[in-house]
């Protein structure tokens, strides 16, 4: 029998602004039959609140009702839960997304601090040679955030910035999350039909 987590990804749902970002893509590789293995951090819940109206106080039930037909396919793990699955590298996981990446978890990424279960899943990324993908939200930039970046360029981890291509005529704002999914995905050769691609 298959190991069902040989295709499990790791999604980080942050404080930076573009929670529907992460959100769309838990729901898309959902879809597509991977397991998702989900952290949030509190600034994150607090994002999911004011852009999509989540609820922060029953975390587990909100997950459940809005991943409805998908609870065993999806495992939350608490932001301080350091002792989780997914920070030992023994845990067979396909790789990670930060999506949306605020600059600070940017930085604890890029000096290695794991001071948390979001720092520390995406430590063992690094150590283990696995995929991993920050999807920075922020602007404008100054020169700390762009040498976190640089630095983690250096290290083979993927920076896909939040930002949406029009040359497709996007006609909704879903269109544009949509595409940035989709680029996400496709950094990790994951295939979809999210956007219309050049030339098509």
């Amino acid at each position: 029998m298959e190991d069902v987590r040989a295709k499990s990804w790791v999604v980080g749902i942050t404080g930076a602004s573009g929670s529907i970002y992460g959100v769309r893509l838990v729901e898309t590789l959902l879809s597509l039959g991977y397991h998702v293995d989900l952290i949030i951090t509190n600034a994150g819940w607090r994002v999911l609140s004011e852009e999509l109206g989540w609820g922060a106080s029953q975390r587990e039930a909100v997950l459940h009702e809005k991943f409805a037909g998908y609870e065993d396919a999806l495992t939350y793990h608490p932001i301080g839960d350091i002792g989780a699955t997914i920070a030992s590298g023994s845990y067979r996981v396909e790789g990670m997304i930060i999506m949306p990446c605020s600059m600070g978890t940017l930085s604890s990424v890029a000096h290695g601090t794991s001071d948390n279960l979001m720092g520390r899943a995406a430590d063992v990324m690094m150590k283990e040679g696995r995929p991993l993908v920050l999807v920075p939200r922020e602007t404008p930039l100054h020169a700390i955030h762009l040498e976190n970046m640089l630095k983690l360029a250096r290290l083979g981890v993927k920076i896909i910035p939040a930002m949406p291509a029009f040359y497709f005529h996007p006609q909704s704002l879903d269109d544009l999350v949509h595409f940035l999914v989709g680029k996400v995905l496709d950094s990790l050769r994951i295939e979809h039909q999210l956007y219309r691609r050049w030339g098509e």
